[in-house]
């Protein structure tokens, strides 16, 4: 319904952010990474949205960026994990620090989200890895893309390629912009710097 909310920056609290757009005070439900970047009151600013519907409430939840909205909405179709649950996720971890997590299997680093228990850590890394396998199998460029070019197949880019598998990249997309980049860089740096030369695209 809503893509995203531009307005003027009125409010902020640890949990939410008032946009006034047009004379309509809008109250997003945001997580500490969007926060640490709505620091000054009386800025424009944009963010991106999910509206959640439930018997007894309507949420609007605002993301700084859409890698941040994929992440959440990837978070929320897993079974047993709502929006409170994400939005925890995301106030502990960035969109490529979750990838990371996720694509390595490390539910200790899930776990330490508020709310997260090591049962639903496990699920989330199951879940989300079934879906990255059942991409895999019907995209066929992610068993190309290790051939892509030299670097592609070598030090961290695999491992890259796989963590934004997670926010929805394909590896025929990414595999041009990892191929010029050091594959000795930690993963989420690849992953940092791949998203910024996309979004530049």
């Amino acid at each position: 319904m809503f893509y995203y909310v531009k307005g003027e920056l009125v409010m902020t609290d640890p949990q939410s952010a008032v946009v006034d757009c047009g004379g309509v005070g809008y109250k997003l439900t945001v997580s500490m990474n969007t926060l640490s970047h709505l620091t000054e009151t009386g800025k424009k600013v944009c963010l991106y949205t999910h509206l959640s519907v439930r018997e007894d409430a309507v949420e609007l939840f605002g993301f700084y960026d859409t890698d941040e909205l994929s992440a959440f909405r990837l978070l929320i179709s897993v079974s047993g994990v709502g929006p409170k649950a994400a939005m925890a996720i995301l106030s502990l971890l960035s969109p490529e620090k979750f990838a990371v997590a996720v694509s390595s299997g490390d539910t200790k680093t899930l776990a330490k989200a508020q709310g997260i228990g090591a049962k639903t850590a496990a699920r989330i890394v199951l879940e989300l890895k079934d879906k990255l396998a059942k991409a895999a199998k019907e995209d066929s460029s992610f068993a190309q893309a290790a051939h892509n070019s030299v670097n592609v197949s070598t030090g961290n880019v695999p491992k890259a390629i796989e963590a934004l598998g997670v926010l929805g990249y394909s590896p025929s997309d990414v595999s041009p912009v990892l191929a010029t980049r050091d594959s000795a860089l930690p993963v989420e740096q690849l992953i940092s710097l791949t998203l910024k030369q996309m979004g530049r695209q």
